[in-house]
């Protein structure tokens, strides 16, 4: 189903605004701030490994009593508890059991630890990973904004065109009808007028692309009312820290790397040994007797009571030489991910000149373009009266009012591109308050 954006008519909704319905709509965003709190949950669930297991259990069965002495490999067998049988009975008999077991692993030596800290680092990447991701998307949205707003620009500037080109219709055919002016002027500005409408058409199809692709950012069918002109009427400070320490992507690479060291450490740590305490309290049923004799309802019922407590150490005698390769991919993965974040570092020291370079030019840029705007309106007016006295011919009126509409044009992309520079530093730095306190 096809749905069309709707502009609101409720009071004007600010930039701020707009970059908090996209923090709260957006289902990536929203996404990445789950997956924070599942870490968090990760985080309390390796902490409570420290809390002892208790199991409770009741069994009942029907079955022979055959037994024999001797090892048997305890996979895929159901043990049958009892001295050996004199011989085989295929008589079934009741047995029952129910036991309460405690298992308890107070000491670690390093491996718990080492498991909190792994988790602490995986929350600390999925925030990570969710600021750099809210970060670009609010830039991308600021982006969209600026498109939107110099799109409805733009279409001021076209529809003005059409209204000069319908203004200067009427004085032709007023010329013509009074033989100063022959009759292809006329011919020649309906054509005119055609040309500015098809303009003015495209221009208003770019606006509405940019709408929907705000809309789409923002994750609604109902944008704020829009009507900001600031961006065309003032231009940004020219001077800007340099510092780009807060880039949300240095963030996540360091944090990849925090997280692979700690993966490390568990790995590590799975050499150690581990010390248990248990404790147990169970009874026992059997249809059978001390003396072998079968009394097969008896076992419905418990005859034997027992309990026991005691410590367990477990070494993983070798565990060393099966995870030292993986410990070695470790190390690797860790390189690896230390020459990746080096890229980007590299990479934003660039982008950070190249923001400076961007953002001066734009600034030059838009000091001349007003100019190059006053002077072409000058010369339009000017040679618009020399027309209207039959003083200058059709093509001149047409190249002055060509230059015009270019120089309208030019004028509001320049001071845009200053902004959109701005933009491109803030993203560089990692901090939208470089452009958002420059609005304000």
């Amino acid at each position: 189903m096809n749905t069309k954006v709707v502009l609101s008519q409720s009071p004007t909704g600010t930039l701020k605004e707009l970059l908090q319905m996209a923090e709260d709509n957006y289902p990536l965003l929203k996404s990445k701030a789950w997956e924070i709190k599942a870490a968090e949950k990760a985080v309390a669930t390796s902490k409570n490994s420290l809390i002892p297991s208790l199991d409770a259990s009741y069994q009942l069965n029907y079955a022979t009593y055959n037994n024999i002495t001797g090892m048997a490999y305890p996979q895929f067998l159901v043990p049958v508890s009892g001295p050996p049988s004199a011989g085989n009975y295929y008589d079934g008999v009741f047995g029952s059991a129910t036991s309460l077991l405690l298992n308890w692993q107070p000491v670690t030596f390093g491996q718990r630890s080492s498991r909190v800290n792994f988790s602490k680092a995986g929350m600390q990447y999925a925030k990570a990973d969710a600021g750099n991701e809210i970060f670009q998307h609010k830039i991308r949205v600021i982006n969209a904004y600026l498109d939107m707003i110099t799109a409805a620009e733009l279409g001021k500037v076209y529809q003005e065109n059409l209204a000069r080109t319908e203004a200067m219709l009427s004085v032709a055919r007023t010329l013509v009808t009074s033989g100063i002016k022959p009759g292809v002027d006329t011919a020649l500005l309906k054509a005119e007028m055609s040309r500015a409408k098809v303009e003015l058409l495209n221009s208003r199809k770019y606006q509405e692309q940019t709408i929907i692709t705000l809309s789409g950012l923002l994750a609604t069918d109902h944008l704020p009312a829009v009507n900001d002109t600031i961006y065309f009427t003032k231009l940004p400070a020219a001077y800007l820290p340099a510092d780009t320490v807060s880039n949300p992507q240095l963030s996540l690479y360091s944090s990849n790397i925090e997280l692979s060291k700690a993966r490390k450490k568990v790995l590590a740590k799975t050499i150690m040994p581990t010390l248990g305490l248990w404790g147990t309290a169970y009874a026992r049923g059997s249809g059978i007797d001390y003396n072998g004799n079968v009394k097969a309802t008896d076992g419905l019922a418990f005859q034997r009571y027992n309990y026991g407590v005691g410590l367990q150490l477990s070494i993983p005698v070798l565990q060393f030489a099966k995870i030292r390769s993986q410990v070695q991919q470790e190390d690797m993965l860790i390189r690896s991910n230390q020459e990746k974040l080096n890229e980007v570092i590299l990479e934003v020291r660039k982008q950070n000149d190249l923001a400076d370079t961007t953002l001066g030019t734009a600034l030059l840029v838009s000091k001349e373009t007003p100019l190059y705007y006053e002077s072409a309106d000058f010369s339009y007016k000017a040679i618009r009266s020399r027309y209207q006295s039959g003083l200058a011919n059709f093509a001149d009126l047409m190249q002055a009012q060509y230059a015009l509409v270019k120089a309208a044009a030019d004028n509001k992309t320049a001071y845009m591109a200053v902004w959109k520079a701005l933009l491109y530093k803030a993203a560089v730095n990692g901090d939208l308050n470089l452009f958002l306190n420059q609005v304000n």
